[in-house]
C-alpha cells in the first residue's frame, strides 16, 4: 500500500487546529490513516503554506435550481422569490442537467465531500449516480391546500422511490419544505416516514412567516392570494413558526432548520428543551441574496446551538462555495474563532447528516477529503482566502 503524507502551517482535524509540525497520513483512496509526529513520519512528506482540512459538508443546496443563477433579482424578499421560483423555474430538461453537472463541477472545486441536496424531481439522479460526492436526499413535499395533500403525497412518495432505486447507496428521506407550505393533512401523512430519519426545514427566513403563525396577516397571505391558494383551512396558532410546527419533528434522528434569520431566543430554548438533536443550518449569502439579512450567529452561539452551513440554491447565491459562506460570516461576525468556523463547515455537518463515521474529521478509517485553506491568518478566514482541494 502507498501513503500520501501532508504537512502545512496547520492542520484543522475536525475539532481543533494543530500547529506542532504534525503530518497528516493517508492511503492513496484519501483513508485516514494517523496524523503523526513529523520525526516519525519518514520520507516524501509534502508541505503546504496554509491549513489542512478535512472537506467541506454542504449541509442545505438546491441543486435542481442551478439553471436558475442570476434570473431573479436580489432582495426581493422571500414571498416574491417563491412565486418566482415557481413561475420561472421550468426550463427544457436538457438545460438543467447540464447546469446541475456544472454546479456540482464547482462544489468539487470549491473543496465540498458532502451535500444535503433538496429534491422536488428526479433531475439530479443522473449526476448524483456517478458517484463524486455523497448526498443525502431530502425528497421536498409541500401543498398548502388540504385537498391537494394526497396527490402531494403520492408524487412525492414516487419520487423518493425513484432516488431508492436508481442510487441505492445513498441516503434519502421525505421532508416538509417550510412550515407555510405543509397543510396539517400533509402534516399528518408525512409524520409516519420521519422515525430515525434526518430532515430539513426552511424556518423563520422572513418576519413573515412568524407574522403568518401569530396573527395569520402579513405577506404570505398576499402570496396565497396571488396563487389562488385558498387559506381559510389555516388557524393562526398564536404562537412563532418554529413553536406552532416544531414538535411534529420529533420522531426524527436529526432536525435541520435552515435559515433562521429571524429565530428568538425563546424559539432556540423551545427547541433545544424538546430535541438535542437539532441543527441550525446557516446560509448567509442566501439570505443576505433575498432580504438583505443575516441569521443572528450571536444569539445562537450563546446559546450553545449546533451550527452547520449550507450555501442554498444558485437562484438565491452567487457561488456554491462554503468558503465563501465563512467569509461572509467572518467578516460580519469577527469575534467567532477560525477553528469554530470551520467545525461547523465539517464535522457539525458531517454529523447533521448522519455522515460522521465516514467524514468531516481526520480520524483513523474514514475518508473525509483533504483540502488546503491558503491566503488566511492562522486565525481568521479573510477575503484574500482560497481553497484547494487535495483529496
Amino acid at each position: 500500500m502507498s501513503y500520501l503524507k501532508f504537512s502545512a502551517d496547520q492542520i484543522f482535524t475536525g475539532t481543533e487546529l494543530r500547529s506542532d509540525q504534525s503530518v497528516l497520513i493517508t492511503d492513496d483512496k484519501g483513508v485516514i490513516i494517523d496524523i503523526v509526529a513529523i520525526e516519525n513520519a519518514g520520507d516524501d512528506v509534502k508541505h503546504y503554506q496554509g491549513i489542512i482540512s478535512p472537506g467541506f459538508v454542504n449541509a442545505h443546496c438546491h441543486l435542481e435550481l442551478s439553471h436558475m443563477k442570476g434570473l431573479i433579482p436580489e432582495n426581493t424578499g422571500l414571498p416574491n422569490f417563491i412565486l418566482k421560483i415557481v413561475n420561472e423555474r421550468h426550463f427544457p430538461d436538457d438545460e438543467i442537467i447540464t447546469a446541475i453537472a456544472k454546479a456540482e463541477d464547482e462544489m468539487i472545486a470549491n473543496g465540498i465531500v458532502a451535500v444535503g441536496d433538496i429534491c422536488n424531481n428526479t433531475l439530479t439522479i443522473g449526476q448524483k449516480k456517478l458517484d463524486r460526492l455523497t448526498y443525502y436526499n431530502f425528497i421536498e413535499v409541500s401543498g398548502w391546500k388540504p385537498e391537494i395533500a394526497l396527490q402531494r403525497y403520492h408524487r412525492s412518495i414516487d419520487i423518493f422511490n425513484e432516488y431508492k432505486s436508481q442510487i441505492p447507496n445513498s441516503t434519502t428521506s421525505l421532508t416538509p419544505h417550510a412550515p407555510y407550505s405543509v397543510s396539517t393533512e400533509l402534516w399528518e401523512m408525512l409524520m409516519q416516514h420521519f422515525d430515525g430519519n434526518t430532515l430539513t426545514i426552511h424556518n423563520q427566513e422572513t418576519k413573515a412567516e412568524d407574522e403568518l403563525f401569530k396573527t395569520g396577516t402579513g405577506e404570505f397571505i398576499d402570496m396565497y392570494e396571488s396563487m389562488n391558494i385558498d387559506q381559510t383551512h389555516f388557524t393562526p396558532t398564536g404562537k412563532s413558526s418554529l413553536q406552532s410546527y416544531f414538535q411534529k419533528l420529533t420522531s426524527a434522528k436529526n432536525k435541520l432548520l435552515v435559515h433562521n434569520t429571524n429565530t428568538t431566543e425563546n424559539d432556540i430554548s423551545f427547541a433545544k428543551a424538546n430535541d438535542n438533536e437539532v441543527f441550525f443550518c446557516l446560509c448567509p449569502n442566501a439570505n443576505l441574496y433575498i432580504e438583505n439579512s443575516l441569521p443572528p450567529i450571536d444569539l445562537l452561539r450563546k446559546c450553545q446551538s449546533n451550527i452547520i452551513i449550507g450555501t442554498d440554491s444558485l437562484a438565491s447565491n452567487h457561488s456554491l462555495s462554503i468558503l465563501d459562506e465563512l467569509k461572509t460570516i467572518s467578516k460580519n461576525f469577527p469575534s467567532i474563532p477560525l477553528e469554530e468556523l470551520l467545525q461547523w463547515a465539517t464535522l457539525n455537518g458531517a454529523k447533521a447528516l448522519q455522515m460522521d463515521n465516514t467524514i468531516g474529521s481526520f480520524e483513523k478509517g474514514k475518508k473525509p477529503g483533504v483540502i488546503l485553506l491558503q491566503g488566511s491568518s492562522s486565525t481568521t478566514i479573510n477575503s484574500d482566502t482560497i481553497v484547494r482541494r487535495l483529496i
